[in-house]
């Protein structure tokens, strides 16, 4: 993937087809800014595919970690889910 290009709403409504081609074609995002602010990315399909397909990956890693992490310390010091509910409840 390339360094992205940014450019305003208002020069991407001008040339929105190119945007798209040169995305897909050269693999080179757009960063699309309104006011000066960036407000969103245009990407190749393919690629964003790939990067939902690593963001789930490295979720599910991380919640394995927290739920090995959580049976190696125990159950000392926890609390059930209803026993959670009922201290909700009587917090209100």
């Amino acid at each position: 993937m390339r360094e992205p290009v940014t450019e305003s709403m208002a020069e991407v409504r001008k040339h929105l087809a190119d945007v798209i081609d040169r995305a897909r074609r050269d693999e080179t995002p757009t960063i699309i800014t309104r006011r000066g602010k960036s407000e969103a990315v245009i990407v190749d399909v393919d690629e964003y595919r790939r990067l939902r397909e690593a963001a789930e990956r490295y979720e599910d890693e991380w919640l394995n970690r927290l739920a090995d992490e959580a049976s190696t310390e125990g159950t000392d010091g926890s609390v059930s889910l209803e026993e959670m509910a009922a201290l909700l409840r009587s917090a209100n």
